[in-house]
């Protein structure tokens, strides 16, 4: 071979090397391009000791203090852009933008789609970032774009969901990321400060403050049948994009994930409402390691105590939550809990709402004891229960103006027996009285699965003895009874005894 030939043949190789080491190192540099990186271990802090104490506080400027913790965690709190398929009308609860071009006929063959944005936490420093399912859901594949306040970018997978909480969490692939130190809501009080961080408006990085408002809101803002809602209500200013972000206190301790606002024009008129950080980041670990989340269940069905239940009782102060019914196979069943005991406290926490007690059990994981403080017959008793497991279930998807069950064709009707269907989702039969034919005695005949009579513990061969206070003992007082509690009150209680003649109380509300 030539000398020639040989040194181009040589240039040639080198360049096809060099060519080749550019491609790789490119690579494995590009966060986009290479593959996320298997986790073995990650850590959330936490923490619930404060930066500075309450005399400090109230001898410190707010303006310096402020400056402080927003520059300590708004590097924490990231930006979400998800691409997700225009199917329909676009979602109207964050900021979306799509191509305005006419319509062609690669329209016609490739889906259109759309970017919604929000807003993200980093919980530890290899990459969890908390957020609200409703900015990821429906998320294409490779559609999660996760942009840092120092504006690194990152392309995000899906770890898991959960929409009851309307909580999930997405991963990017790094190290050393700067991550929020986790507070503890149940700490927090009515006027302290907080700050909101996020991005409304596509605007990077924003930080408002205002004061904790209310706690343990229920809002009714989660469209799922096992929704537990028990917010942390503020008037620091949210507005679209701003969810999945961080509430912090003073410290700088997230205490809250921002969820919602009470708003009738889209933005910002007052409130918003986040979700305690207690309950957010025990969804987290679970979605983490088990990729959902294992919910403790504790078999009962509840309601809270009013004025004028307190009265019947004979109770001094209007407080607590009444357990309605106990499941048969439950766990509180099995502690000894019975229909009608008021649940005081919550391992030592005060409960007087429904979602209150809703919020001290989901904290917590199946397999764990948690003492009820109850009063039963004007005594104040302790019952340890251990929590069960409450096992997945698949709940039908229903449009929004359809029944969640398909009614069965009620029984051919006898001499003496008549059924009557109930939209909540039960069937009752009504068998006349063999002393007196024009009263009839009422019973549940068929409850259908996960609407609102079968959630709240209603079931077959249950009586139905009064609504309310009112005797039932025919079809048509019960389904006046019926209609008029639930336009009057959008909730009906209804009283029942079992085969074993023990009584119960439950409350179904109107969708």
């Amino acid at each position: 071979m030539k000398r020639k030939d040989l040194i181009l043949t040589a240039v040639l190789l080198l360049m096809i090397g060099i060519t080749a080491g550019t491609l790789i190192a490119l690579y494995t540099i590009n966060e986009e391009l290479a593959p996320l990186a298997e986790v073995r271990t990650t850590e959330i802090t936490r923490s619930e000791e404060p930066y500075l104490s309450d005399e400090q506080l109230e001898g410190a400027d707010a303006r310096f203090l402020f400056k402080k913790v927003a520059e300590e965690v708004t590097p924490t709190v990231v930006y979400i852009e998800a691409i997700v398929p225009i199917e329909g009308s676009m979602p109207n609860d964050e900021l979306h933008e799509f191509d305005e071009e006419d319509e062609s006929i690669w329209d016609q063959l490739i889906p259109r789609r759309a970017r919604t944005v929000g807003s993200g936490v980093l919980i530890t420093k290899d990459g969890y970032i908390l957020t609200n399912n409703h900015v990821i859901e429906e998320a294409v594949d490779q559609g999660l774009r996760v942009v840092l306040s120092d504006k690194r970018e990152y392309q995000a997978k899906v770890v898991g969901f959960d929409s009851s909480t309307d909580l999930a969490v997405i991963k990017i692939n790094g190290t050393d990321l700067p991550h929020a130190t986790i507070g503890n809501s149940e700490n927090l009080d009515v006027g302290e400060w907080v700050l909101a961080i996020g991005n409304p408006f596509r605007l990077r990085s924003t930080v408002t403050a205002g004061i904790v408002s209310a706690l343990s809101r229920d809002v009714q803002i989660i469209d799922d049948q096992m929704r537990i809602e028990s917010f942390i209500q503020t008037d620091a200013a949210i507005n679209k994009g701003n969810s999945g972000g961080a509430l912090v206190n003073t410290s700088g301790q997230l205490i809250g994930i921002n969820t919602a606002i009470a708003s009738q024009s889209g933005t910002y008129q007052g409130y918003g409402f986040a979700v305690p950080s207690n309950l957010a980041i025990k969804v987290a670990r679970d979605l983490i390691e088990f990729g959902e989340v294992r919910r403790a269940l504790l078999g009962v069905s509840i309601a809270g105590v009013d004025y004028e239940r307190a009265l019947e009782k004979g109770m001094e102060t209007v407080r607590g939550v009444e357990i309605m019914s106990v499941s048969p196979d439950g766990a509180a069943n099995e502690a000894g809990v019975e229909p009608g005991d008021v649940v005081l406290q919550v391992n030592g926490v005060n409960v007087n709402e429904a979602n209150e007690l809703q919020q001290q059990v989901a904290v917590l994981n199946p397999g764990e004891v948690v003492e009820l403080t109850i009063l039963r017959n004007g005594d104040e008793l302790q019952k340890n229960v251990v929590l069960k497991l409450l096992e997945p279930r698949e709940i039908p998807e229903v449009a929004a103006n359809e029944e969640s069950f398909e009614m069965e064709e009620i029984p051919e009707e006898k001499e003496g027996v008549m059924y009557s269907e109930f939209d909540l989702g039960f069937r009752v039969v009504a068998i006349a009285k063999p002393e007196d034919h024009e009263k009839f005695d009422i019973y549940v005949d068929r409850v259908y699965k996960y609407t609102e009579a079968w959630n709240r513990g209603l079931r077959e061969d249950q009586q139905i003895v009064k609504i309310g206070e009112e005797k039932v003992e025919d079809l048509t007082t019960l389904e006046e009874l019926m209609r008029r509690n639930l336009n009057d009150d959008g909730s009906v209680i209804i009283e029942i005894r079992n085969s074993d003649d023990i009584k119960g109380f439950i409350e179904l509300k109107r969708n």
